[in-house]
């Protein structure tokens, strides 16, 4: 998070966060306590997968040089020493998060910790997958992120109202990275979409009847006139042959959604790319 002092030109103050992970627990932490001071602006940065000596140098000199703050999650027991004695020598300032609470424990249990960074987050993969992959779906929503398609597990393509959004949601929730992209009259095609490999790209078309329905029901909601091209036959007609025109030109596998559930497109789609989720969804 960099955010700039409304109120002064002194630069913000800075909070490095060490890890020897990904550094999500230290930055969760450090957010909630931040939460605390919402008036004020903190330089925050995250030095994850810290495994060698030459990185809790580099971030130290940082620090120096900008008066930050060390928050370190450091369960490796060398590296932690080596920065505090390290932090010392420079007169910076570090919070041990880790270190207090690991050595109550080997005392308490008479055995040394394993000392292995990530390990929380290898014991809880399935889990940090399906966030990933939500978060990931979330912001690649209609369209958003081309440039990011590639990382996508499957991209879904489809005139308005062919439920690509909640389609996209419920694979996210299995695991999947899902991006999703409209076809919008008189918008040309996003030249990316043709650039990915097309056996990840499904094509989603609607029956016209059910699609008229659909376009109905949202002018309604929306106050919107059902005179409007959104909700004219002739013009969906048209939308429909668009898409199908793009799914041949991109050799994409086409689904139809009239009438499925969220579960048997979902399925069908699976199939369709075959990745094996099965270790996600339980």
């Amino acid at each position: 998070m960099l955010t700039e002092n409304k109120t002064s030109k002194q630069k913000a103050p800075c909070v490095y966060i060490v890890s020897g992970g990904v550094g999500t627990s230290g930055e969760q932490l450090v957010n909630t306590i931040l939460a605390q001071f919402p008036e004020d602006s903190i330089q925050l940065s995250t030095i994850g997968n810290v495994r060698q000596i030459q990185q809790i140098e580099t971030v130290l000199a940082q620090a120096k040089a900008n008066n930050g703050t060390i928050v370190h999650t450091l369960v490796d027991a060398h590296l932690r020493e080596s920065l505090l004695s390290l932090a010392q020598t420079l007169g910076v300032v570090t919070i041990d998060l880790m270190g207090p609470l690991l050595v109550r424990l080997e005392s308490v249990l008479g055995k040394p910790a394993l000392g292995q960074p990530g390990r929380y987050r290898q014991m809880n993969r399935p889990y940090f997958e399906r966030v990933a992959a939500i978060e990931y779906t979330l912001a690649h929503d209609d369209g958003l992120r081309p440039a990011d398609w590639t990382a996508a597990d499957v991209v879904l393509v489809g005139v308005s109202r062919t439920g690509k959004t909640p389609l996209s949601v419920y694979l996210s929730i299995l695991g999947w990275k899902v991006a999703n992209y409209p076809i919008v009259p008189e918008v040309p095609i996003q030249p990316k979409l043709f650039q990915l490999d097309p056996t990840h790209v499904v094509g989603l078309t609607i029956d016209l009847d059910r699609l008229l329905t659909f376009r109905r029901q949202r002018s309604s909601l929306l106050g919107i006139s059902p005179e409007t091209h959104y909700a004219n036959p002739e013009d969906l007609e048209e939308e429909l042959r668009t898409a199908r025109k793009v799914f041949r030109q991109g050799g994409f596998f086409t689904l139809n959604v009239t009438d499925k559930t969220l579960e048997a497109s979902a399925d069908e789609v699976i199939k369709r790319i075959n990745r094996p989720t099965a270790h996600l969804a339980s």
